[in-house]
């Protein structure tokens, strides 16, 4: 495993990230192909055993359940000290005022909840998980500064908005000496490259670090054009998002990974690491192959004709917030 800074931070995190959406109660409604504790259990121990030590959740991930089995494991195989450990915070969690969105109320509520789930007293980077245009962009700076100064959390990130909003937001936190953003949790992939245009030119420009979720195209990479899994049958979001158009890419990829006799996973992601802004794109593991494969990503050097071939049947899409 290789070891880098989150951004400019001081943050010291593996160059692959664990995604806990995978797990969860299926049984809340959130996710069908999610994994109960007993179902996570192999894939913890095999991120630790491959030194993946920085693990993404959410508060509304399997609505808290993911929380609470990402603090069971931390309890079970390994121990905090070992972990950086992320989390988020906007989406509904509840009907009251304090259950979504970035107000003061919620931030401080959800702070709480998520540290109670996840067995802990802090969590190492707490991210906003959309930009929240009903509160004032002071309101929610500033209450993420207290939550640091508190000691619940050590660094802040921010995830899916625009160039102009993460602006705003890191200006604000400058004007008044509050804490910044270090990261940018942004969707990026071969089949998803809208924020090439605006947003890492800032990040680069800023020294926040980008841990993209899907790198994989919510699996589409991975695996022949055509071909399903059940997250494919029971994922509306990402039927909406690919369609046919990324026939031309999920090729490329294909030959690409045949004529180099390894998986097309590992074609996909070494593609997503080699841009300089990327600090750990963030991989969602639901069979024992997933996390190796990312881990090997990491010693696949694309050829300038490979990358060519890779980016060449792109189209723009709409952004996705």
């Amino acid at each position: 495993m290789e070891y880098t800074r989150l951004g400019n931070s001081g943050l010291k995190v593996s160059r692959i990230a664990l995604g806990c959406m995978s797990f969860g109660d299926t049984s809340k409604g959130f996710n069908e192909w999610a994994l109960d504790d007993e179902g996570a259990e192999p894939l913890f121990r095999q991120a630790l055993d491959l030194g993946i030590t920085f693990w993404d959740t959410a508060n509304v991930y399997g609505f808290g359940t993911s929380e609470e089995i990402v603090g069971r494991a931390i309890d079970r195989y390994s121990r905090r000290e070992d972990i950086v450990l992320a989390t988020k915070v906007h989406f509904p969690m509840h009907g009251g005022p304090g259950g979504s969105g970035l107000s003061r109320k919620a931030i401080m509520e959800q702070i709480d909840a998520s540290l109670t789930r996840l067995g802990t007293d802090y969590v190492d980077l707490y991210q906003i998980h959309r930009f929240d245009p009903e509160v004032p962009v002071e309101e929610t700076m500033e209450a993420l500064h207290d939550i640091v100064k508190a000691g619940k959390v050590r660094y802040l990130g921010a995830s899916a908005m625009d160039a102009w909003q993460l602006a705003k937001m890191q200006y604000t936190a400058d004007l008044h000496g509050w804490t910044r953003f270090v990261s940018m949790q942004d969707q990026y992939s071969l089949l998803y490259r809208e924020e090439e245009r605006e947003m890492f030119g800032l990040l680069a420009d800023q020294g926040v670090g980008s841990i993209p979720y899907s790198p994989l195209g919510k699996g589409r990479l991975a695996r022949p054009f055509g071909e399903h899994t059940t997250r494919f049958d029971n994922d509306p979001v990402g039927r909406r998002q690919f369609g046919d158009g990324d026939a031309g890419i999920i090729g490329a990829v294909e030959s690409i990974a045949r004529d180099r006799g390894i998986p097309m996973a590992q074609v996909a992601l070494a593609w997503v690491l080699r841009n300089p802004v990327i600090s750990a794109p963030i991989v969602g593991a639901t069979k024992p192959h997933h996390l190796p494969d990312a881990v090997a990503a990491l010693q696949v050097q694309l050829t300038d004709d490979e990358v060519t071939a890779l980016e060449a049947g792109y189209t723009p899409h709409e952004p996705i917030r």
